[in-house]
This record gives structure tokens, sequence and C-alpha cells, in this order.
């Protein structure tokens, strides 16, 4: 390396691959930054160049390299990277150094430095979630940390849907991805082609695709709202429910079929229904929410939102390292969330294996006249956002009649575990009855039209039949206690009328404690 090379390198100034520190006075926050670096996506790091671009150098002696040499023994994994000492011209006895990493690798085990793991966010660097260390963990070795490797004791294989796994192999069979011998195979041998068998227990994996009882799978969960307007302040319709792959897969494509536009179109001699948005598209996004979500959360679930411009189908994780919302739409390989499950789908020809999923959505779109379909990702969800066509015209006629009632109600459809909760108000209407917990919630007129509560704000109105703080709210239903969070859970219920304060002239009291209202 030369020293017109590093002015090449420097010229953009600091960004998310490359870090400048004036000198080795620096090192642990550098090694810090390197050890971002090979969280992230690579890039370099220098020594004796300060913020402002100017390259002074420093004296760089044995000492100073056994130094470097010495932190970087603190980098786990072990890896080795070269270090670069560059003279400055007119600055005798003054270089530069400088240490390049290599790009994070899907599979990767997370690296850490002194016993804590360091990523970048744009150009800054910061601790690594806990949650995405041990997804990456899990990456790096899933046939040990993957969720659905793990083989629960309380799994057995009465516990699922035969009908469900032959179902799934016909299709397969017919669509030419598994041989026709596999018909007459049991269904325990197709497990075990599936790779859901070890040492003669049942897998995670064969739960997700085919349990029949989701006791004790809480993240199998589907979340479906078709809102008023283009925010989440009021719905029409909210329905959650429970159940395998197949199940939610139904269930979801019931919901859009339900809420969105159709017209008839005349393919040979019969007549096709067709969605708005393409339904290929709605269901391979929907595919890929239910096989990629993080499943190892009991909180876990898939979400799809209709509003009158958009529909936006979400689901809890992140993108692979290798892929950001700009270029997932590009041609990429598949790096499946949950390998298992995935090749499952493939084989029963319910999902694609090399990474052209989304190019079918974008494409699929085009063909209509609609907008590619667009990535978002917070760190903690990934959805994609679906536009729909003259959305100006869109109102509440698209929804089916009854949700215009002025009449509310609570249903539990209970006769399977595929659980059904819908809430609808109408003018002047009561708030439903939450029959989970058998606690009626009423309104005084202080309430808007439609009011959705979730499911902690209804675990907190439980537990605030006795006064409480903020904290111990919070705490309940394990969330961190911030500000935010209390504006978020404890705030609105007070505002919506559920709550009161108990010193309400003092709302910021240290002695504040929050009750359920008596009407």
């Amino acid at each position: 390396m030369t020293i017109d090379e590093i002015k090449l390198l420097i010229k953009q100034d600091e960004s998310r691959t490359l870090e400048l520190k004036k000198t080795t006075g620096e090192l642990v926050k550098g090694m810090q930054t390197v050890c971002a670096f090979l969280n992230s996506d690579g890039g370099w790091i220098f020594f004796g160049i300060t913020p402002k671009l100017e390259i002074l150098g420093q004296n760089v002696s044995d000492s100073t390299l056994q130094e470097i040499a010495h932190e970087m023994t603190k980098i786990e994994p072990a890896v080795r990277l070269p270090v670069e000492v560059v003279d400055v011209p007119g600055r005798e006895g003054c270089s530069v150094i400088g240490i390049y990493c290599d790009a994070a690798r899907f599979g990767d085990a997370p690296y850490t430095y002194d016993g804590r793991a360091f990523y970048k966010v744009e150009s800054t660097t910061v601790l690594m979630p806990r949650s995405m260390f041990e997804e990456r963990l899990r990456r790096s070795n899933p046939s040990r940390f993957a969720w659905e490797s793990q083989t629960p004791d309380y799994l057995h294989f009465d516990d699922l849907d035969e009908s469900r796994i032959r179902g799934a192999v016909m299709y397969g069979i017919e669509k030419g991805r598994m041989p026709a011998s596999s018909a007459t195979e049991s269904t325990w041998t197709l497990l075990d082609k599936f790779s859901m068998i070890e040492a003669g227990k049942i897998k995670n994996a064969a739960a997700a695709l085919f349990i029949k009882r989701t006791n004790a799978y809480p993240q199998f969960l589907l979340r479906m709202a078709r809102f008023h307007g283009t925010t989440k302040d009021v719905f029409y319709d909210n329905v959650r429910v429970k159940g395998n792959f197949f199940e939610l897969l139904d269930a979801g494509i019931s919901f859009l079929f339900k809420h969105l536009s159709q017209s008839g179109v005349v393919v040979g001699l019969k007549r096709q229904e067709q969605l708005e948005i393409p339904v290929e598209a709605l269901r391979e996004a929907l595919t890929n929410a239910l096989c990629h979500r993080l499943m190892d959360s009991p909180s876990s679930s898939v979400g799809i939102s209709i509003f009158d411009d958009r529909v936006e189908i979400e689901n809890t994780g992140h993108l692979p390292n290798e892929l950001t919302p700009e270029t997932i739409k590009l041609p990429h390989r598949s790096y499946p969330q949950n390998p298992i499950i995935a090749d499952a789908l493939f084989m029963t020809a319910f999902l694609e294996s090399w990474g052209t999923g989304v190019s079918r959505m974008v494409e699929a779109c085009k063909k209509v006249g609609l907008p590619e379909p667009e990535y978002g990702t917070d760190g903690a969800f990934v959805w994609i956002t679906f536009k729909r066509p003259n959305s100006d015209t869109i109102s509440d006629s698209d929804t089916n009649s009854d949700t215009n009632s002025d009449t509310n109600f609570a249903h539990s459809d209970t006769n399977s575990d595929t659980q059904i909760m819908r809430y609808k108000t109408g003018n002047n209407a009561e708030l439903g009855v939450y029959s989970d917990t058998n606690f009626a919630y009423s309104d005084t007129g202080t309430h808007s039209d439609t009011v959705e509560l979730s499911d902690k704000q209804k675990e907190i109105i439980a537990y605030c039949i006795f006064a409480r703080t903020s904290r111990e709210i919070l705490d309940h239903i394990g969330v961190t206690y911030h500000h935010r969070n209390i504006v978020k859970f404890i705030n609105t219920l007070v505002d919506d009328g559920y709550l009161v304060r108990t010193i309400p002239d003092k709302p910021h009291s240290s002695k504040q404690k929050y009750v359920v209202k008596h009407e």
C-alpha cells in the first residue's frame, strides 16, 4: 500500500467501511471498530490520520506492533489481520498504520473483542444486540443452535397432522420435486427425508409445518387487520390466527381475498378471479414471511396490514447480512433463516430455493402496471409493501358488509387450535368483551369508535386491578423500563380511559401508580 492509495481511500471521509484514528492511543476503540467491521461489511481502519483527514502519521516501533498484536488476540474467533505500515513523505519517523477487515459472510460466527460483540450502524460502532448475536451464533452452527433443529421433549409424532404431511408430499410429487415412490413411504420416513428427525426425536421444524395444536408454540401466530385510511389508528377488521404453516398461509390468503378488490378474467373456457395485487406475489411474500421468520421467541409473529393505499406483510427477524432493502431485489443467492423448513417447502413445491422469489414478485406487479414492492427493516422486523392501484378511490366498500354494522362483537373460534378473535365497533358501540380473560371493557364515551387493544395492554388492565407503578407494569409485561414504553403501553390506556393515575394532579410524581378505572 502507498500513501497515494491511502489518500484515495480516505477521500470520502469516514463511513461504514472506513474509520480514522489519530494515534494508537485510541487502540482499544480501534479494535472495537475492527470487531465491528468483521461483523458487518468489512473495511479499513487507519492510525495516524486525524478526523480532519490530515495524514500526520506516528512513531511505529516494535513495541507498537506488539501492542496491536496483543489486542488482536482478544478478538474471537481468532482471526489473522495483516498490518500495513506506510511511511508519510516529509515526516521523518512517522508512519500510518492500516488494518483491513473482510466483510462478514452468511454463516460466520459473530466476532467479539474482549468478550463483547460490536457491529456498524452507518459510520458508528455500537454494541451488537443480544438477539442479533444469538441469531448469528445459531447460523454459524445450525445443527447445534438453531431453533428449528431443537428436539423438545414435549413434541411427539401424534402431535403432527399426517394428512398435512401426506398432502404436501403429494403436491411435491405432482410438481416433480419428489419421486413418486415417496407416496408409499411411511410418514416417519418422510419426516426423516425432510431432516426433521434427530436421534429418534422430532425437531421443531416439523411442528412449524405440521403441528395440529399450537399450545406449546405461541409464536405460530398470524395477525391480520384491515385499517381505515393509511394509518393504524382505526380498523374495520382485526383477526388473529394460530396454526401451522399451511393453516396460516390459507388464513392469510383468505383474508387478502376478503378485503382486496377482485375482477374476473376468462382464460380458455374458465373464469379466473384476480386480485388488484397479483395473488402470486402476495402468496410468495406471505410464504417467505412464514418460512423465514425468527421463531425462537414466543412473541414472534407474522402480520398482514391492509390500508387504503397499500398492503404490508411483516415478520419478526431481519435481512441476511448479505442483503439490504435495496439489494434484495437484485439477483442473489438464497439465505434461508430456517434452512430445514425452507428445504421441506422446496421439496413440496411451496417455495423456490434459488433466491428468485423477490424477482418474481417484482415482475408480477410490473405486469399489471403496479410499482415494484418495497422492502424495509428496523432490525426487529422485515416487511414488504405492495402499493394498491387507484388508492384514492378505495374506501370501506372493499370490506364485507358485516364490517359496516353498528353492532359490536368479539368472536373466538375454538373448534381447533386455530383461534380467531375479532373486534369490530360502530358509532356509539361498546368495546367488545375479551373472552379469554372474562374481563369486560365498557365504553364511557371517552374512547374512539374503533379501538384495538394489544395483548400487552389487555395484560396490563388485568394486572392493574390493584395500583401499580410504571416499573412494575413494564416488568410484568416483559418490556424495557423506558419513557417511550411508558407512553406506548401505559399513557395510551390512561388517555383512552382504561387506567387512572393515583396522583392525577402530579402525573410525573415518583410515587405515581396506575389502577383500572372503576365506573
